[in-house]
C-alpha cells in the first residue's frame, strides 16, 4: 500500500509542478474581453481542481486510517476523484480526436 501511496503522492506533486508552471504560459498576452477565460486556463483550472479532490481524498483516506474518518465520506471522496479523473480523461481524449480529425482535413 505504502508504493501505492507514493506513486499517487508522486503524480500528485508533478501535477502540482506543471499546473504552475503552466501558470505563468502567456501571463503578458491579454485578452482582448476580460470575461473571456482561454483554452489552457479552462485547463490549468479543471487540472487544478482534479489535483485537490485528490488530495482531499488522500487526507480522508489518511483520516480513515488514524480513526478519524468515516467509511462513507472516504468512499465518497474517492468516487468523485475517480469521476473527476475520468472526466479529464475523457475531455482529454475527445480533442485529441478533434485535433487528428482537423489534421485529416484536406487544405
Amino acid at each position: 500500500m505504502s508504493i501505492t501511496f507514493n506513486a499517487a503522492t508522486s503524480a500528485y506533486g508533478q501535477a502540482q509542478k506543471l499546473i504552475s508552471n503552466t501558470g505563468n504560459v502567456g501571463a503578458d498576452i491579454k485578452p482582448a474581453d476580460e470575461s473571456k477565460v482561454g483554452f489552457a486556463d479552462m485547463v490549468a483550472q479543471n487540472v487544478q481542481g482534479v489535483v485537490e479532490l485528490g488530495q482531499v481524498s488522500d487526507q480522508a483516506s489518511l483520516d480513515l486510517v488514524n480513526g478519524n474518518a468515516n467509511i462513507v465520506d472516504v468512499v465518497t471522496a474517492i468516487a468523485e476523484t475517480e469521476i473527476a479523473i475520468e472526466s479529464m480523461v475523457t475531455i482529454r481524449d475527445r480533442v485529441i480526436k478533434a485535433y487528428e480529425e482537423i489534421m485529416r482535413m484536406p487544405i
